[in-house]
């Protein structure tokens, strides 16, 4: 009986692959090569399952050009790269890997937001460039952290893993915004209070942004809302591009009415908006929060436990459309 066959679209770890192999038929691009949309169907075409990364696009047009597709596994905890809606009707399945990334995505969302507060990345080039050459008392004085007000939107398991490095490792005062309201016991654990949008961002010192990316979350922070905030704060996005308004943020920090700005993700990324680039007083990293290599390996092995559940018959880990199951 031949095995089903797997596409693994992007490069991952040799171990995985080799896990895949023995149930599959595998097709992995370990030569980590970006396709266009027609490369990507090309190579799915005959495909039963897809490991995806987070950056393949899976919609409406790739699933009627792939009608053998039964299910698509997306190693990253967002999935802003599948059209679930399309792929329901299809009765493509869909899943991600949640809960093995959280708390090392919280440890670099606050690492973002210390090197953003204390402004490192902005010393480091004055340093390294030859420029120092004496000291002087306002030299590169960035704003506290503990003891500060951190502002939280999205309050999922990522926030609320920074709430408690904020509240519990610097004594801050934690405010948050969420669509629903934590229950009472996870606000005491977290030491966080709810308030509205407009309240978090008038008051805090430091803005974290943990919030899944949607059509409705599309620029939950743009002129009008960083016109809310204090000119001496920062906004630190580990979330999604687009959740910011790139261009209208790079102008905000260009005119200093907020103070900085740390960013690990981007409209449009890999390309990074060039205004971005010539602020000084914004810390850029290329979407790594979730990247150590135990965080990495955990993922791509959930989403090989998906293909390997789902073709066993049984129910996989995490599945966002639940509803495919029944179909099937």
């Amino acid at each position: 009986m031949s095995k089903p066959k797997v596409l693994v679209a992007r490069a991952i770890f040799p171990e995985v692959i080799a896990r895949l192999e023995q149930h599959f038929e595998v097709e992995a691009n370990q030569n980590d090569e970006t396709w266009s949309k027609t490369q990507l169907i090309e190579h799915l075409r005959d495909k039963e399952g897809a490991f995806t990364t987070g950056g393949e696009r899976i919609d409406a047009e790739l699933l009627a050009a792939c009608p053998a597709l039964k299910i698509c596994a997306n190693m990253a905890v967002g999935y802003n790269n599948f059209d679930i809606e399309a792929m329901t009707a299809a009765g493509v399945l869909a899943t991600n890997a949640p809960d093995v990334l959280t708390e090392t995505t919280a440890d670099f969302g606050f690492a973002l937001l210390m090197a953003t507060a204390r402004r490192i990345t902005e010393s480091e080039h004055y340093l390294r460039a030859g420029k120092w050459n004496k000291w002087s008392y306002d030299m590169f004085a960035g704003s506290d952290i503990h003891g500060a007000t951190l502002g939280i939107l999205g309050m999922g398991r990522i926030g609320q893993g920074i709430a408690r490095r904020g509240a519990h490792g610097f004594g801050m005062k934690v405010i948050y915004h969420n669509r629903s309201r934590l229950d009472v016991a996870l606000e005491a654990d977290c030491k966080a209070s709810y308030v509205s949008k407009e309240a978090l961002l008038k008051t805090a010192d430091h803005v974290v942004l943990v919030l899944p990316y949607s059509p409705a979350s599309h620029h939950t922070i743009g002129a009008a809302e960083l016109a809310l905030m204090k000119p001496t704060a920062t906004l630190i996005n580990i979330a999604r591009g687009g959740i910011v308004d790139d261009a209208a943020l790079a102008v905000a920090l260009r005119e200093k009415r907020i103070a900085a700005a740390g960013l690990d993700v981007f409209e449009g990324e890999p390309r990074v908006h060039p205004d971005l680039l010539s602020v000084p007083n914004v810390v850029l990293t290329p979407h790594i929060a979730s990247a150590t290599l135990p965080t990495r390996l955990a993922m791509a092995s959930l989403a090989a436990d998906n293909l390997v559940a789902f073709f066993s018959g049984k129910r996989p880990l995490t599945p966002l459309n639940v509803s495919v199951l029944a179909i099937k």
